[in-house]
Protein backbone atom coordinates (compact mmCIF):
# COMPACT_ATOMS: atom_id res chain seq x y z
CA UNK A 1 0.00 0.00 0.00
CA UNK A 2 0.85 3.47 -0.86
CA UNK A 3 1.45 6.02 2.05
CA UNK A 4 1.95 9.84 2.23
CA UNK A 5 2.41 10.15 6.50
CA UNK A 6 1.08 13.02 7.92
CA UNK A 7 1.80 16.02 6.02
CA UNK A 8 0.74 19.94 6.56
CA UNK A 9 -3.04 20.78 5.18
CA UNK A 10 -4.87 23.78 5.28
CA UNK A 11 -9.04 24.68 5.21
CA UNK A 12 -11.11 27.24 5.22
CA UNK A 13 -10.96 27.71 8.99
CA UNK A 14 -8.26 25.23 10.05
CA UNK A 15 -4.34 24.09 10.02
CA UNK A 16 -4.15 19.97 10.32
CA UNK A 17 -0.39 19.76 11.40
CA UNK A 18 2.21 17.72 13.31
CA UNK A 19 1.52 17.71 16.93
CA UNK A 20 4.79 18.48 18.61
CA UNK A 21 5.79 18.51 22.90
CA UNK A 22 4.97 22.22 23.07
CA UNK A 23 1.94 21.36 22.63
CA UNK A 24 1.14 19.59 25.91
CA UNK A 25 0.30 22.80 27.44
CA UNK A 26 -2.44 23.82 25.29
CA UNK A 27 -3.67 19.84 24.43
CA UNK A 28 -4.34 18.87 28.09
CA UNK A 29 -5.97 22.21 28.54
CA UNK A 30 -8.70 22.41 25.41
CA UNK A 31 -9.39 18.71 25.51
CA UNK A 32 -6.81 16.09 27.05
CA UNK A 33 -8.36 16.41 30.77
CA UNK A 34 -11.65 16.55 29.96
CA UNK A 35 -13.56 13.53 31.06
CA UNK A 36 -16.87 14.82 28.30
CA UNK A 37 -14.42 14.39 26.33
CA UNK A 38 -12.68 11.23 27.02
CA UNK A 39 -16.32 9.87 27.61
CA UNK A 40 -16.54 7.61 24.26
CA UNK A 41 -12.30 7.52 23.93
CA UNK A 42 -10.25 4.58 24.61
CA UNK A 43 -7.97 6.65 26.43
CA UNK A 44 -8.90 8.13 29.65
CA UNK A 45 -8.37 12.05 30.66
CA UNK A 46 -4.70 12.59 31.15
CA UNK A 47 -3.87 13.86 35.23
CA UNK A 48 -1.53 16.72 33.89
CA UNK A 49 0.23 18.42 30.87
CA UNK A 50 3.53 16.10 32.31
CA UNK A 51 1.18 12.80 31.03
CA UNK A 52 0.26 15.07 27.86
CA UNK A 53 3.90 15.65 27.05
CA UNK A 54 5.13 12.62 27.45
CA UNK A 55 2.22 10.75 24.86
CA UNK A 56 3.61 13.78 22.35
CA UNK A 57 7.07 12.69 23.04
CA UNK A 58 5.92 9.34 22.24
CA UNK A 59 4.17 10.70 18.91
CA UNK A 60 6.69 12.65 17.72
CA UNK A 61 8.94 9.13 17.44
CA UNK A 62 6.04 7.61 14.92
CA UNK A 63 5.69 10.74 12.55
CA UNK A 64 8.92 9.85 10.19
CA UNK A 65 6.79 6.37 9.68
CA UNK A 66 4.93 6.83 6.25
CA UNK A 67 2.04 4.95 7.70
CA UNK A 68 1.51 7.06 10.73
CA UNK A 69 -1.06 9.55 10.40
CA UNK A 70 -2.03 11.90 13.35
CA UNK A 71 -2.81 15.48 13.15
CA UNK A 72 -3.36 18.45 15.69
CA UNK A 73 -6.17 20.38 14.69
CA UNK A 74 -5.46 24.67 14.96
CA UNK A 75 -7.89 27.05 14.71
CA UNK A 76 -6.81 29.71 11.89
CA UNK A 77 -8.82 32.85 14.30
CA UNK A 78 -6.83 32.02 17.36
CA UNK A 79 -3.79 30.04 17.07
CA UNK A 80 -5.57 27.39 19.43
CA UNK A 81 -5.05 24.00 19.04
CA UNK A 82 -8.03 22.47 20.38
CA UNK A 83 -7.84 18.38 19.19
CA UNK A 84 -6.71 15.83 17.13
CA UNK A 85 -7.41 14.10 13.85
CA UNK A 86 -5.65 10.52 12.85
CA UNK A 87 -6.10 7.57 10.63
CA UNK A 88 -4.85 4.15 11.94
CA UNK A 89 -4.78 0.77 11.56
CA UNK A 90 -8.13 -1.06 13.86
CA UNK A 91 -7.13 -4.53 12.38
CA UNK A 92 -4.15 -4.84 13.97
CA UNK A 93 -5.43 -2.66 17.00
CA UNK A 94 -8.43 -5.34 17.74
CA UNK A 95 -8.06 -8.25 15.88
CA UNK A 96 -11.54 -9.69 17.47
CA UNK A 97 -13.19 -6.37 15.76
CA UNK A 98 -16.09 -7.37 13.03
CA UNK A 99 -13.62 -8.22 9.87
CA UNK A 100 -15.86 -5.87 7.19
CA UNK A 101 -17.69 -8.56 5.36
CA UNK A 102 -17.48 -7.15 2.05
CA UNK A 103 -14.66 -4.76 1.90
CA UNK A 104 -11.05 -5.79 1.20
CA UNK A 105 -8.81 -5.89 4.03
CA UNK A 106 -5.37 -6.62 2.29
CA UNK A 107 -3.93 -3.66 3.35
CA UNK A 108 -5.90 -3.59 7.32
CA UNK A 109 -8.71 -1.99 8.08
CA UNK A 110 -7.82 1.60 8.32
CA UNK A 111 -9.78 3.96 10.60
CA UNK A 112 -10.54 7.64 11.33
CA UNK A 113 -10.52 8.56 15.41
CA UNK A 114 -11.07 12.60 15.99
CA UNK A 115 -11.84 14.44 19.36
CA UNK A 116 -12.01 18.29 19.62
CA UNK A 117 -12.54 20.13 22.86
CA UNK A 118 -16.00 21.31 23.89
CA UNK A 119 -15.74 24.81 23.36
CA UNK A 120 -15.26 24.07 19.78
CA UNK A 121 -18.45 21.68 19.64
CA UNK A 122 -21.08 22.73 17.31
CA UNK A 123 -19.62 24.61 14.99
CA UNK A 124 -18.88 22.21 12.17
CA UNK A 125 -14.61 21.69 12.82
CA UNK A 126 -15.06 18.46 13.49
CA UNK A 127 -17.13 17.77 9.74
CA UNK A 128 -14.24 20.33 8.04
CA UNK A 129 -11.33 18.18 9.39
CA UNK A 130 -12.40 14.90 8.56
CA UNK A 131 -13.12 16.04 5.13
CA UNK A 132 -9.78 17.19 4.72
CA UNK A 133 -8.56 14.09 6.09
CA UNK A 134 -10.89 11.87 3.82
CA UNK A 135 -9.37 14.20 0.97
CA UNK A 136 -6.25 13.76 1.55
CA UNK A 137 -6.59 9.67 1.76
CA UNK A 138 -7.81 8.71 -0.92
CA UNK A 139 -5.30 11.78 -3.33
CA UNK A 140 -2.24 10.47 -1.19
CA UNK A 141 -3.07 6.69 -0.87
CA UNK A 142 -4.06 3.88 -2.69
CA UNK A 143 -6.68 2.35 -0.48
CA UNK A 144 -9.99 1.92 -1.27
CA UNK A 145 -11.86 2.57 1.15
CA UNK A 146 -11.69 4.10 5.01
CA UNK A 147 -13.83 2.83 8.43
CA UNK A 148 -14.63 5.19 11.13
CA UNK A 149 -17.04 4.02 14.12
CA UNK A 150 -18.71 5.98 16.96
CA UNK A 151 -19.91 5.06 20.47
CA UNK A 152 -23.88 4.48 20.51
CA UNK A 153 -24.54 6.84 22.85
CA UNK A 154 -22.38 9.55 20.96
CA UNK A 155 -24.77 10.22 17.65
CA UNK A 156 -23.43 13.28 17.04
CA UNK A 157 -20.05 11.67 16.10
CA UNK A 158 -22.32 10.01 13.22
CA UNK A 159 -23.80 12.96 12.41
CA UNK A 160 -20.00 14.21 11.70
CA UNK A 161 -19.59 10.89 9.82
CA UNK A 162 -22.43 11.26 7.41
CA UNK A 163 -21.86 14.62 6.89
CA UNK A 164 -18.36 13.65 5.00
CA UNK A 165 -19.78 11.02 2.82
CA UNK A 166 -19.84 7.83 5.30
CA UNK A 167 -22.50 5.20 5.34
CA UNK A 168 -23.47 2.71 8.21
CA UNK A 169 -22.40 -0.57 7.33
CA UNK A 170 -22.64 -2.68 11.23
CA UNK A 171 -22.68 -2.09 14.55
CA UNK A 172 -19.96 -3.57 16.73
CA UNK A 173 -18.10 -3.21 19.84
CA UNK A 174 -14.49 -1.59 20.72
CA UNK A 175 -12.96 -1.59 23.92
CA UNK A 176 -11.32 1.11 25.68
CA UNK A 177 -7.70 0.34 26.85
CA UNK A 178 -8.35 -0.78 29.68
CA UNK A 179 -11.10 -3.56 28.64
CA UNK A 180 -13.85 -1.24 28.97
CA UNK A 181 -16.28 -2.80 26.20
CA UNK A 182 -18.69 0.21 24.13
CA UNK A 183 -21.15 -0.67 22.10
CA UNK A 184 -20.50 1.16 18.80
CA UNK A 185 -21.62 1.76 14.61
CA UNK A 186 -19.45 1.42 12.33
CA UNK A 187 -19.31 3.41 9.22
CA UNK A 188 -17.03 3.09 5.47
CA UNK A 189 -16.48 5.08 3.12
CA UNK A 190 -15.34 3.36 -0.08
CA UNK A 191 -13.14 5.47 -2.76
CA UNK A 192 -15.78 4.87 -5.39
CA UNK A 193 -18.30 6.82 -3.52
CA UNK A 194 -16.28 9.20 -2.77
CA UNK A 195 -15.49 9.93 -6.42
CA UNK A 196 -19.44 10.13 -6.75
CA UNK A 197 -19.63 12.48 -4.39
CA UNK A 198 -17.18 14.80 -5.46
CA UNK A 199 -18.58 14.89 -8.75
CA UNK A 200 -22.12 15.30 -7.15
Amino acid sequence: MRHAGTQEMETERLVLRRLTPEDAGMMYQNWANDPQVTKFLRWEPHKNADETRELLTAWALLYPNGDYYQWGIVEKATGQVFGSISVFTSSSAEPERDPWPGFDHTNGVWEVGYCIGRKWWNHGFTTEALNAVVEYWFKNTDSNWLACSHAVENPASGKVMTKAGFVYDHDSVYHKFDGTPVPCKCYALTREHHNILLRG
